[in-house]
């Protein structure tokens, strides 16, 4: 029996990237409503007869001026009754992994700015993207243990020690370099492009590049890679 229901479905996207080894986080502050100037996720009601993929990417667009390669779904946020101060909103979250060089950001719509802001000094949220931002933190720290991590976050070309700090900001710890090594070298993962990067008066570190095909197998595949700390 079909009944009269009052309730919103939305999208909120969590924009990750990685620079100055750090994570940063995708934020918007808001032009109108009861939350004006206050940083939120990038996101919005769904449409009528609007896909959730279509609305999230709409939305990125809308109030970030950007579009990403991929979105992966996380979570459905709706327990919470009183999440949303306009009524009871249910919000379908995605996130992406994203190089923060290939985007310009360019807040529109309903969004007064658009600016990355790492994860450590997050301002404060509207609605619980706090909890939807520690959600999807907790899926990628997951996601390191079955799946290559990096490829839309490193430049093309990178030092094997971008890899172990990208990892390490991830975990939020120290890893076993050696142990790191041995292991990522071993899904033959990646390969030395010949160039090689001076830092200052150290020892010169051999650049390499991510093996496209592979990365995809073992990101469809999986793999079990479990990471030792120092």
């Amino acid at each position: 029996m079909l009944q009269n229901q009052n309730i919103n479905i939305a999208v909120d996207a969590i924009v990750i990237a990685y620079k100055e080894q750090e994570l940063f986080i995708l934020l918007v502050k808001q032009k109108y409503g009861i939350y004006k100037d206050t940083w939120s996720l990038p996101g919005g009601f769904v449409l009528d007869g609007e896909s959730l993929s279509t609305a999230v990417k709409r939305e990125l667009k809308e109030e970030a001026g950007i579009a990403v390669n991929y979105l992966e779904q996380l979570y459905t946020f709706g327990d919470n009754l009183d999440r949303d101060p306009r009524g009871q909103v249910i919000s379908v979250a995605y996130f992406s992994l994203v190089n923060p060089s290939k985007l310009k950001l360019k807040a529109n719509t309903d969004a007064k700015d658009a600016k990355w802001f790492s994860i450590h000094d997050l301002p404060n949220l509207a609605f619980d993207h706090k909890k939807i931002i520690q959600k999807a933190i907790e899926r990628i720290v997951s996601k390191l243990q079955y799946q290559p991590i990096g490829f839309d976050l490193l430049n093309k070309e990178f030092a094997f020690s971008d890899l172990e700090n990208l990892y390490k900001s991830i975990l939020g710890k120290n890893i076993d370099r050696r142990n790191f090594r041995k292991k990522i070298m071993s899904f033959d993962l990646l390969e030395e492009t010949g160039n090689i990067q001076q830092i200052g008066s150290g020892r010169p570190a051999k650049m390499f590049k991510f093996r496209k095909s592979k990365y995809k197998q073992l990101e469809k595949e999986g793999f079990n890679f479990e990471i030792k700390f120092a």
